[in-house]
Order: structure tokens, then C-alpha cells, then sequence
């Protein structure tokens, strides 16, 4: 969402000889941005194969509500770990570029965490819920 569409967060603005207000810098920074989702859809196949192949002894997580309970904690995962390597360890980019750049930097990561208890809160919800069905 914030890489092309609000076309706030690039991967590789702060890196200095990326500017987005280059046209070079800004193709350089397409082009690795386009790597990193197809990185990211690798992720997700796995960890969809992974689901699947989990689903004997896992029947709980298929259901919607623990599917996407899962997916909620997997987002988030992904954004506090890209939040902290990418925005702080690494510093090659910040979600919005100048201006404040710490406070949305760490507002990402809070909406991170908040994902992952949701989802957590969710997916177990639905474990319950299928034990109880069961029983």
C-alpha cells in the first residue's frame, strides 16, 4: 500500500544515491521495491504450503476465523521485523520521508505489534472454539 500507492515508502530513499525525485533514483527504487513483494508473495507461498501440509493434525487453522487470525500475526510479523532492520538497523528508508520521520517510523511498528496480538487473540479464539465443537 505505502509503496505504490501513497508512494510514501521506497526501499531505498535513504540510502542517499536513490533520491525519488530522480527519475534514476526512483527506477532504482521501483526496481527494488518490486523485488522485495516478490520476495514477500515467496513468503506467503510458503507459509501457505506449510499450512496446508499442517492440516491434518491443524484443522482449527483453516477455519476463517483462525486463517485470518493467522495471516493478521504474519502481517505483523513481517512489519515489525522490516520496521526495526529496515527503518532503524539498516536506516535504508522510513515509511513517510521527512518530516517526523521517528514518530511514523515507530507509529508502523505499534500498528505491527497491535496486528500480531489481534490476530494471535483471534486464531486462538478459534482453536477454542473448534475444541469445544469437538468435544
Amino acid at each position: 500500500l505505502l509503496h505504490q500507492i501513497l508512494q510514501w515508502h521506497h526501499m531505498l530513499t535513504d540510502h542517499g544515491d536513490y533520491p525519488a525525485t530522480t527519475v534514476p533514483g526512483l527506477e532504482t527504487n521501483t526496481l527494488w521495491d518490486g523485488l522485495f513483494h516478490a520476495t514477500t508473495w515467496v513468503a506467503v507461498a510458503v507459509g501457505l504450503y506449510v499450512l496446508w501440509r499442517r492440516t491434518t493434525s491443524w484443522r482449527w487453522a483453516i477455519s476463517g476465523r483462525a486463517f485470518a487470525g493467522w495471516l493478521l500475526v504474519g502481517w505483523g510479523l513481517f512489519n515489525v521485523a522490516e520496521g526495526i532492520v529496515d527503518h532503524h538497523i539498516l536506516g535504508i528508508h522510513h515509511v513517510r520521508e521527512g518530516g517526523n520521520e521517528t514518530a511514523w517510523d515507530l507509529a508502523f511498528l505499534a500498528f505491527g505489534a497491535l496486528l500480531v496480538v489481534g490476530g494471535w487473540a483471534l486464531a486462538r479464539s478459534a482453536k477454542r472454539r473448534y475444541r469445544e465443537a469437538s468435544s
